[in-house]
């Protein structure tokens, strides 16, 4: 049975079709059944492949190579999963964000009513690329639906009208350009050593000649880019600060991981034993400048949404230690890889998702609440915006690793790693990293306490919708409840034994 398989990218893609071409109601339900629909199919493909193992579905009846197939494990589940939960709520807050009075509070300067039937069409086919992305099995495949998933998501950035929004958009689409360039010239560079795009067969074929360490390089590269992993992160600050509230919070929770999930692909499946252990000690460098660097940024930020960019550069450095501790054993053998180490930057990947969408839309509520988003005008947003307060600090703790949350065990286990591996220097990057993390999070709740108004600046709260005060605080509650419910997540990501094998599982 595949399918759950098909039906998570089909059932989006049609939903996308189906709200471009209605209105009104009938554009409401569409929309909501689509999401309700792709989430369903998303926890039966989580199923599947926990109970029978990786699943495969040849498009048209015509397998690889002449066709397009689509397959899934337990790391392709797991991402689909996580996609369409995050989607389902901040879609949910996203359709009540476009009225009158909150698409005045971000730009003020568009059309509400058109604007959220615009918003529809492009949020699902967002969804849709990216659940076409996680199950994607050829590398060019791949290619196809990150251009995709940017072209929706620089699409949706350009909602609000405003012009810091459209500049950013612009500087997002340069670097996303260019990052695909690299990653093409990469897929021909293979096809033409090996004559296969099928990320199975490359797996089995690729070794370490000039032509396949260029490709790897090149592919790296582009997908650095688009991951925005210091010092490539030019991009990023500003394009997650000046969208709307619920497409920043796509933006660092959703889109920045389909392409750290094609460098997990590029790395561990199809080119397994090529890329070095010293090209991942200088990823893990990479993301070590990052954490640090984004994090002391957050401290400076003098915007709520800036602080929240700026920690989303310093979270994606942790995703990058995977590397290095991964590839990396206790006595420098590449064969040895701590299965906690890739446990815990999953982990974090996931309970990062969850806490980032959940603060980014908590910002997004005190922009309309407040008409602005300076940190150091907060006083007293506690006893105003309660929910909204409690859903940022909730989050926020997820992030800085406090226990039994889940970013805490992410961090315990990426720590786990550095002790099977003995790279000790890491342990201090992620303990510095935690630390920073609580000071920028505490900042920002440490003013919203604060009694009584800014100097001669009387508050006048709009008052909020209760979707969007309850939205942020659902993503909020699910990061507090993976801290203890992560077993079922890291055995569906453990289908065939990542840790165990550098190749696709079952290929």
């Amino acid at each position: 049975m595949t399918e759950p398989l098909l039906l998570v990218v089909m059932v989006p893609l049609t939903g996308a079709v189906v709200t471009l071409l209605t209105r009104g109601r009938v554009l409401t339900c569409a929309a909501a059944i689509t999401t309700l629909l792709t989430f369903v199919a998303a926890v039966l493909l989580a199923l599947q492949v926990a109970e029978s193992g990786p699943q495969t579905h040849a498009v048209g009846g015509w397998g690889a190579s002449l066709g397009i197939e689509l397959r899934a494990d337990g790391l392709s589940a797991l991402m689909v999963l996580l996609t369409t939960s995050v989607a389902s709520v901040v879609g949910l807050y996203g359709h009540t964000f476009f009225r009158p009075s909150a698409a005045q509070g971000e730009s003020g300067d568009v059309s509400a009513w058109s604007t959220r039937e615009a918003f529809w069409p492009l949020w699902l086919f967002l969804l849709g690329a990216l659940g076409a992305l996680y199950v994607s099995a050829d590398i060019f495949n791949i290619y196809v639906t990150l251009e995709l998933v940017t072209l929706s998501a620089i699409s949706l950035m350009a909602l609000s009208g405003a012009r810091g929004a459209l500049s950013a958009g612009m500087r997002y689409l340069l670097a996303a350009v260019l990052g695909s360039m690299a990653y093409l010239l990469g897929v021909a560079l293979l096809y033409a050593e090996f004559d296969t795009l099928s990320l199975v067969t490359l797996g089995g074929v690729t070794n370490a000649t000039t032509s396949a360490l260029a490709a790897v390089a090149l592919m790296t590269a582009g997908l650095l880019l688009k991951t925005a992993l210091f010092p490539l992160h030019f991009w990023l600050p500003r394009a997650h600060a000046f969208a709307p509230a619920p497409v920043s919070a796509a933006l660092s929770a959703l889109v920045v991981n389909g392409s750290f999930y094609v460098l997990l692909r590029v790395w561990f499946t199809m080119a397994p034993g090529v890329p070095t252990v010293e090209a991942a000690q200088l990823l893990g460098l990479l993301g070590s400048a990052a954490i640090i660097w984004g994090s002391l940024q957050a401290i400076r930020a003098k915007r709520l949404k800036l602080l929240i960019a700026y920690s989303t550069v310093a979270q994606v450095g942790f995703l990058f230690l995977l590397l290095p501790l991964t590839l990396t054993g206790a006595s420098g053998d590449p064969g040895e890889r701590p299965v906690s180490a890739w446990h815990g930057g999953m982990l974090h990947l996931v309970s990062h998702s969850f806490a980032k969408a959940a603060m980014f839309l908590a910002a997004g509520n005190v922009v309309i609440a407040l008409g602005h988003d300076l940190i150091s005008d907060l006083h007293g947003l506690a006893m105003r915006l309660p929910v909204t307060v409690l859903a940022f600090a909730v989050a926020g703790v997820s992030l800085a690793g406090v226990p039994p949350l889940g970013g805490f065990f992410g961090k315990l286990l990426l720590l786990d790693g550095v002790t099977a591996s003995g790279q000790w220097f890491y342990a201090v990057v992620i303990l510095s990293g935690t630390l920073l993390t609580a000071a920028y999070i505490f900042r920002v709740v440490g003013v919203a306490m604060r009694s009584g108004d800014p100097p001669g600046q009387p508050r006048a709260v709009v008052p909020l919708p209760r979707v969007l005060e309850v939205s942020p605080l659902i993503l909020a509650l699910i990061a507090l409840i993976l801290g203890v419910a992560a077993n079922p997540l890291l055995r569906l990501l453990d289908v065939d034994g990542f840790g165990a094998t550098a190749t696709w599982p079952g290929g």
